[in-house]
């Protein structure tokens, strides 16, 4: 395969890889665990070495922005490391990363340092007995001093809070996360929530469209449709008089699909070429075995599974896609 041809039989080329460094989290977010979680063994998972090993594939093929994704990728030792080795490769036009932020207060600084450009931190409550509610195990005063360490760090225009919307238990908060965002000059997200797991909800029920969440900002904020786009799925709006956008990922009212340029490797080195769909090809062996060559024809097999659409259904009782989301990397 040349330089930037990873390309999937619908024609969409793949420039964004989302490279999971663990399965392990300090919480235990409702709709992305199970209460009880069993993790992987690490005899497992991909070592930094290997996960390095990956990056350094994909980047050869093309892909020019990486995410570092978990589980929480702040709990696995020595991210920094990674991070700053992945950031060498040329080619490598944007690294980033997602976390939950109970970690940022003591790695805001390191990983600036190592050469990430970007964070977009979880946060689904401002209040405290609701985000236990959805993190089980979430310590919100940690979350926020981490996000006010990554503003000083980065700068607000380079951190993002990142919200997943539960019907009935935190879609009525979301107004008061937007002003948390405008207040601190940042961005924020939206997510509709997808059926992975068996998290306990009934998705149908829980679920809260970012179309009645764009309502809900609208009775409150004037707002304005943009066409900045940061790579990934979110479309954009602009907050007059502001310098934050709130976004909306929206996997079912707004399927963007047809514009998808990600894959997903898991931290056991599982390639999903799409987050929807159980498809996928297992990297480690020809990783652990140094064969860059068989690790480019397993990436090359994998755009060729990449389905033109994923298969999200809100309405049966259980999730189709067995697997939780801390499994593939959110």
């Amino acid at each position: 395969m040349a330089v930037n041809d990873i390309q999937d039989t619908f024609g969409r080329k793949v420039k964004y890889l989302r490279l999971s460094v663990t399965d392990r989290c300090d919480f235990r977010c409702t709709y992305c665990m199970s209460e009880k979680m069993e993790f992987l063994p690490r005899s497992e998972i991909l070592s930094l070495e290997e996960c390095l090993q990956v990056a350094k594939t994909f980047v050869g093929l093309g892909v020019d922005k990486i995410r570092l994704t978990g589980g929480e990728p702040l709990t696995r030792k020595d991210l920094p490391w990674l991070a700053s080795r992945i950031r060498e490769l040329a080619g490598l036009r944007e690294l980033t990363i997602t976390t939950n932020g109970s970690q940022l207060a003591k790695f805001a600084q390191p990983l600036v340092q190592a050469g990430i450009d970007r964070v977009n931190i979880s946060l689904d409550s401002l209040e405290p007995d609701t985000f236990h509610r959805i993190t089980r195990t979430g310590n919100l005063p940690q979350v926020l001093a981490g996000i006010d360490a990554a503003i000083e760090a980065w700068g607000p225009r380079h951190v993002k809070l990142n919200t997943v919307l539960i019907r009935d238990i935190n879609h009525l908060q979301a107004n008061d996360l937007v002003r948390f965002a405008l207040a601190r000059g940042i961005d924020i997200s939206f997510i509709e929530q997808m059926p992975l797991g068996e998290t306990g909800y009934h998705h149908a029920d829980s679920y809260y469209s970012n179309t009645e969440m764009l309502e809900q900002v609208k009775q409150h904020f004037e707002v304005f449709p943009s066409v900045e786009s940061t790579g990934g799925p979110a479309r954009y709006w602009r907050v007059s008089g502001h310098e934050s956008r709130i976004g909306f990922i929206s996997p079912h009212s707004h399927n963007f699909c047809a514009d998808c340029n990600r894959m997903r490797v898991t931290a056991r080195g599982e390639l999903f070429p799409c987050l929807g769909n159980e498809g996928m090809v297992d990297l480690l062996p020809a990783v652990r075995a140094g064969d860059e060559g068989r690790v480019r024809d397993l990436i090359a097999q994998a755009a060729g599974l990449k389905p033109k659409a994923h298969t999200f259904d809100l309405t049966q009782p259980a999730s189709s896609i067995v697997r939780f989301m801390s499994r593939t990397g959110g």
